[in-house]
């Protein structure tokens, strides 16, 4: 192999090392880098350009200088270097931008303390504004997973099977409208602060669903993007561990990511929960999620709904078999949950728990009640429930066509493959 050859070499492992010490970094510090820099300039659509500016340069510099040892603080001072740059040239510099401006000229970049351990309210105040009530949830669990969680537009249109470009659409119509409404780069006062917690937990709770049983596509389990969600609410708790809901949302998921590595077959099929090998749940997310429920239980203001959906899928981690559940205790949780959360999908999965508490008969009269009120119209969980109910009563046949339905109803192959082999094994007549 000839010089120039080795030298081409070496210089692309470089290059391929710095990329993926860029992604790391961002990946991890994402957040508080774009927080920082929306603090700094005031300006939260500026601030997440300034930092993709500051990753190019990274990606330019890094395999010729290396990886600098506070790799966040560099991508910061950058990104501050480049908006005071940007300010000089609109000739708006002022005093406190010339002293700025001396201070980041005098830093060194490789020393300068940046503790990535250390949270700050900048995080924050960086989740509300992407789950700003001006925004569409759609732009909300866009712009949370771009800034917040720090994926590439490419990851969050590959999770939520969109083309690129009407991601990037997204992200780019909702800085505008931020920018419109002028929203503030603060934490909101105590008569908003309950209703934004509870869009910010909403977003994180429909990314970590569709990671969990993916609403469309060839996979059941999106174990990448539940575990994102995951992530960001493990944040989110420390960064308010004043609010019980915040912990019960992080118990439900660490309860519901368990059973992951359970819930797959060798081939990618679906493994549901009465046919699970319980011994390779994770032991671990089940003691992390049982801190975490007793984490908002400490604070004495009583479980809100994520909270109760974290009790209930605690009862089935606790549990050695389908049999030995506490169903009763499920059924009473339900129907807390319903009284506090009123929902039709509450309602269904109320009736699943008293199917096996009691029986198939006590449980299809209220299946039979939601299908009369046309609640869950189109959904394909209702026909779905109401088939295993039938069959367990022998009903055959109207199992086999609920079941059917159920299976034309849903977007998901993978689900539509277990609805489809449920209803070919029920016997005839």
């Amino acid at each position: 192999m000839s010089d120039t050859t080795d030298a081409a070499v070496r210089a692309s492992r470089a290059a391929a090392s710095a990329r993926r010490s860029v992604e790391a970094v961002w990946r991890i510090e994402s957040a508080r880098i774009v927080a920082t820099l929306t603090r700094f300039t005031g300006d939260f659509a500026a601030a997440e350009d300034l930092a993709q500016d500051a990753l190019a340069a990274a990606l330019e510099q890094w395999p010729r200088d290396g990886v600098p040892a506070n790799a966040g603080a560099w991508l910061v001072a950058v990104a501050q270097r480049r908006a005071i740059d940007g300010w000089r040239r609109r000739e708006r510099l002022d005093e406190r931008y010339a002293a700025i401006a001396r201070e980041l000229e005098s830093a060194d970049l490789d020393t300068e303390p940046y503790d990535p351990d250390e949270i700050d309210d900048d995080v924050l105040r960086l989740v509300f504004i992407a789950c700003h009530p001006a925004l569409s949830r759609e732009a909300q669990i866009a712009l949370t997973l771009r800034v917040v969680g720090g994926l590439t537009t490419e990851e969050i249109a590959r999770a939520f099977f969109l083309p690129v470009a009407t991601v990037q659409q997204r992200i780019v119509r909702a800085k505008k409208t931020l920018a419109a409404v002028k929203a503030p780069f603060e934490v909101p006062g105590r008569e908003e602060f309950a209703e934004r917690m509870g869009t910010v937990l909403s977003v994180l709770y429909l990314v970590f669903n569709e990671g969990h049983v993916a609403s469309s596509g060839e996979r059941w389990l999106r174990a990448d993007l539940a575990h994102e969600a995951l992530r960001l609410g493990r944040v989110l708790a420390e960064l308010a561990p004043r609010e019980p809901e915040v912990h019960g949302l992080v118990a439900l998921m660490e309860f519901t990511a368990a059973r992951f590595p359970a819930r797959l077959g060798p081939d990618g099929e679906p493994v549901l929960l009465d046919r699970q090998d319980r011994t390779r749940w994770d032991r671990q997310l089940i003691a992390r999620g049982r801190a975490a429920l007793a984490r908002a239980d400490a604070l004495g203001r009583g479980r809100g709904a994520y909270a109760l959906q974290a009790a209930i899928a605690e009862c089935h981690d606790v549990a050695t078999s389908v049999e030995s559940t506490d169903w009763e205790r499920i059924v009473l949780l339900y129907e807390a949950l319903a009284r506090l959360a009123p929902s039709p999908v509450v309602e269904l999965n109320r009736a699943v728990a008293v199917a096996m508490a009691t029986g198939p008969a006590s449980a299809l009269p209220i299946v039979d009640e939601l299908d009369r009120s046309g609640a869950l119209a189109g959904s394909h969980l209702l026909p779905s429930v109401r088939g295993e109910l039938l069959a367990r009563l022998g009903r055959n046949a109207e199992a086999r066509a609920a079941l059917e339905e159920a299976a034309r109803r849903t977007a998901n192959e993978r689900e539509r493959d277990v609805l489809r082999a449920k209803a070919a094994a029920l016997p005839e007549g």
